[in-house]
């Protein structure tokens, strides 16, 4: 990362957000609105800083810098694992990795071209 020009940093960090966002506000589309806690808790954490808390999924870890995150649950929402994949008694309500999938391309042809320009701005400075 500290080896791309600062131009090329700045388009990947912004193109990675705003597909980052777009999942989020799928992600919270999708959720089951029972107390809104869940929706409450889908965030998008941009790096580099750390996800919350119990967030699914997998927990709290890094974000790299030029990477985002996206997750439900936190400290107060333990639960985003169960509502998306159901346990015995309750079924399965996916919202989070259906929203993935499905704005997933999306995301990575933005981003693709972000830093296609980025580089092409740089190369003919």
């Amino acid at each position: 990362m500290r080896a791309m020009p600062i131009s090329a940093r700045r388009a990947l960090a912004s193109a990675t957000e705003k597909g980052a966002d777009e999942i989020a506000r799928m992600a919270e589309t999708l959720a089951p609105e029972d107390t809104g806690d869940l929706v409450g808790s889908i965030a998008v954490t941009v790096g580099p800083k750390n996800t919350p808390a119990h967030s699914h999924p997998g927990g709290t870890r890094t974000v790299p810098e030029g990477a985002a995150a996206v997750t439900a649950g936190n400290g107060d929402v333990r639960y985003a694992h169960l509502v998306e994949f159901g346990t015995r008694k309750a079924p399965a309500q996916p919202f989070f990795w259906p929203a993935f999938r499905v704005l997933r391309k999306r995301s990575e042809t933005r981003i693709k071209r972000a830093m296609t320009k980025a580089i092409k701005e740089e190369w003919n400075k």
